[in-house]
């Protein structure tokens, strides 16, 4: 039986941000993919929002991304656009960007730092054991593990075999999506009605994007047919336009659910396997890549014997109540869009509220993920939140912040607070310190500008683990919480 140290299921973008993560960490992963090649079959996602491109710049790669997509204003709520350009952030936009082209950028990447991904290989079962996983694998073979990574997506198997509960809001409409061929001429725009939003718009390779709103109690528990995608689409448009063909039909629904638990012993889950919700507001990928972020680097210490494995219990003491709050979000969206009289009312007066700039500022920070703050205890306002992308002064020159978190290490940047070299020598193996200048206040979305701290503790995942006001008071504690013993 062939082993690993990790075992990742699903090589989307959460899967391959994850073994990417782990490589950086010094762990490789053996990724499972069902599919036979690396193609998806359709558009789905459409874009990113701000923070998953400050996620992407702390690796070094969201260049990549800029270079294949357009920088646009992504956000809104009750048709009122969340704009970005006034945030504190070195990205205040959101990327349009579809999500193959996500999916390929990323596997590019992964591949560069030797990730490896099997093919055609469905994982058909999952027993634990006190000291890894047995992985059943749909060609007879098995693999041992010392941890599984369900990353497989909204019906995923892993959440499936570990019997991780998956409780939340039920389902009230559904929407056909479907990526056709149409010899005619079709009409672009969006045309709302009392179930939902109807959509038509352009996709890759010359298709055309639509979305068709429907009663829940109407829809199949199947795939539906060409024939009965045609009906769905002349009694919203008035005409079929043509259609001749579809490449991908499918469909998705309203709900909203999270899992009961993240971990359960030797089994985590992450993206999709752990949170599904309506595709409004395009969230999706840019929860599951921050997911892959937040555990990547404490399972690779795990791993490695460097941190014990309760420090994975973190993962869902942080991403559960992050999570819980963006779904909430999504269901209200997904509400505001049905066509109704009420609904209209209930997006009119959200409107006139998010003419306050402090009500706006708070729904944007929301909704690009700029605003996310772990409960990690500590008084400083920075602690628990992003680490702000300035620009220091380093014995090395001019470096952005960002830079320092390039290979997933952590950073310890020290402004000459009394007593931290010291400390810090019981981790040098582990936690550089970046001895730094820097002028001016630093700028928090939502919160507003704080004065810098002495020093600065930052986790590979780019949020603040210990900052300082001149002591190094709790340090010592913090380096060990985070990244094991001195």
């Amino acid at each position: 039986m062939k082993q690993c140290a990790v075992a990742i299921v699903g090589a989307g973008p959460v899967g391959t941000m994850l073994a990417a993560e782990l490589m950086l960490g010094g762990v490789a992963a053996i990724v499972f993919e069902r599919r036979a090649h690396a193609g998806i079959e359709s558009v789905r996602a459409l874009g990113l929002h701000s923070r998953s491109l400050e996620v992407f710049e702390q690796r070094g790669i969201a260049d990549r991304f800029l270079a294949a997509g357009d920088a646009v204003q992504v956000g809104s709520l009750a048709g009122v656009s969340l704009d970005l350009t006034d945030f504190p952030t070195r990205h205040p936009y959101g990327l349009s960007l579809r999500q193959r082209h996500t999916e390929r950028i990323l596997r590019e990447w992964a591949t560069e730092l030797g990730v490896q991904v099997r093919y055609d290989c469905e994982v058909t079962g999952l027993v634990q054991r006190g000291d890894g996983v047995t992985v059943e694998l749909s060609d007879g073979s098995s693999v041992w593990a010392e941890y599984v990574v369900g990353c497989d997506g909204g019906r995923s198997s892993v959440r499936r075999f570990a019997g991780i509960d998956f409780p939340g809001v039920e389902a009230t409409a559904s929407s056909i999506i479907a990526e056709v061929e149409m010899t005619g001429n079709p009409e672009f725009g969006v045309r709302p009605s009392v179930l939902g939003v109807n959509a038509m718009g352009p996709a890759d390779d010359g298709l055309v994007r639509v979305v068709i709103a429907r009663d829940y109690a109407d829809a199949p528990d199947r795939e539906l047919t060409l024939e009965e995608l045609r009906l769905a689409i002349t009694s919203v448009w008035g005409s079929d336009f043509g259609l001749e063909s579809a490449s991908y039909i499918s469909s998705f629904t309203d709900a909203a659910r999270q899992v009961a638990a993240y971990r359960d012993r030797r089994v985590l889950l992450a993206g999709d396997a752990a949170h599904v919700h309506s595709p409004v507001g395009g969230q999706g990928i840019g929860l599951g890549v921050q997911d892959a972020v937040n555990l990547g680097w404490k399972l690779a210490q795990v791993v490695q014997g460097v941190a014990p494995a309760s420090l994975l219990d973190t993962y869902h003491a942080e991403r559960h109540p992050v999570i819980a709050r963006i779904l909430r979000s999504v269901v209200v969206q997904a509400t505001l869009q049905r066509g109704d009289q009420r609904t209209t009312a209930l997006n009119e007066i959200i409107a006139d509220l998010l003419e306050v700039p402090a009500a706006r500022d708070r729904i944007t920070g929301l909704v690009s993920g700029l605003d996310i703050h772990y409960d990690l205890g500590g008084d400083h306002p920075l602690v628990g939140r992003r680490m702000p992308d300035v620009d220091l002064e380093t014995t090395d020159g001019a470096r952005r912040v960002s830079t320092l978190l390039h290979a997933a290490k952590p950073a310890l940047v020290d402004f000459d607070t009394p007593g931290l070299q010291e400390i810090a020598t019981g981790w040098a193996d582990r936690v550089p310190v970046v001895p730094a200048a820097y002028n001016g206040a630093w700028h928090l979305p939502v919160l507003g500008p704080i004065a810098p701290p002495s020093a600065v503790l930052i986790r590979p995942d780019g949020y603040v683990a210990w900052a300082s006001e001149g002591s190094s008071c709790g340090l010592a504690d913090s380096l060990e919480a985070w990244f094991g013993a001195s």
